[in-house]
């Protein structure tokens, strides 16, 4: 089920029938206290997120949800500020889509977040993989790390995917081209930072300076990589 989220009626009916008519379950909610009681309610593969709203705006939502949830948020917005797009991510927003758009182009990146496995079961009964690196322990399916001291850190679905892609390349350097179509689905362009974006939101919940990280290492003119090799446990959960 898809929770759609817009004070437009209008837009909240005709994307909520184009997302049925592809075979979604669309629950609609007219502002953000809707919202978060059909977020008590129910649980949603997919949030999508109207930006501008009276009262609580989307950007103070989608860092709410983020910071208790791993639903994938994609945010919409009539601003075309790369400064937006760049806050949207800081707070937590897996995509974001810039009014007026295309049905189809937010269908498919719908199913794109979808085929790439963002969501988790919150109860795990299978096998988790847990790479253990300097007293770090991050639990890919749960989307979450603890550091040395115990202290369970959350990620979102994106920030887990991305640490899990750079820890199975064991220090070798992935580029930004890479990264960006294995963890949003699509190509770059010239002009896209959003992993650079994501990449500085994870280092400051990982890096104690992300000034100057000891793990996401900047390779000049090629990409990231992480500096530490690391091993890969499985555990029973």
């Amino acid at each position: 089920m898809l929770l759609l989220v817009d004070d437009d009626a209008d837009i909240r009916e005709s994307l909520g029938e184009y997302l049925m008519s592809n075979g979604f379950d669309v629950m609609q909610a007219e502002n953000a206290e809707a919202a978060r009681a059909a977020i008590l309610a129910h649980k949603f593969e997919i949030i999508i997120l109207d930006i501008m709203m009276p009262g609580e705006d989307g950007l103070s939502l989608c860092r709410h949800i983020s910071s208790h949830s791993k639903t994938p948020i994609i945010l919409l917005s009539a601003l075309n500020e790369e400064l937006d797009r760049i806050i949207g991510l800081e707070v937590g927003a897996d995509d974001y889509l810039t009014k007026p758009f295309n049905p189809r182009e937010l269908l498919a990146r719908i199913r794109a977040i979808l085929r790439r496995g963002v969501v988790q079961p919150d109860d795990t009964d299978n096998h988790n993989d847990a790479y253990h690196f300097q007293g770090y322990i991050f639990e890919a399916a749960r989307h979450q790390l603890t550091d040395p001291e115990g202290k369970h850190i959350a990620l979102t679905g994106n920030e887990a995917k991305l640490l899990q892609l750079l820890l199975e390349a064991e220090n070798r350097v992935l580029s930004r081209d890479y990264l960006l179509e294995q963890v949003s689905g699509r190509q770059s362009d010239a002009f896209d930072r959003s992993i650079d974006n994501q990449i500085s939101r994870l280092r400051k919940k990982l890096e104690k300076n992300p000034a100057q990280p000891d793990f996401i290492k900047t390779v000049r003119g090629g990409g990231y990589r992480f500096a530490l090799n690391t091993k890969q446990d499985w555990d029973s959960r």
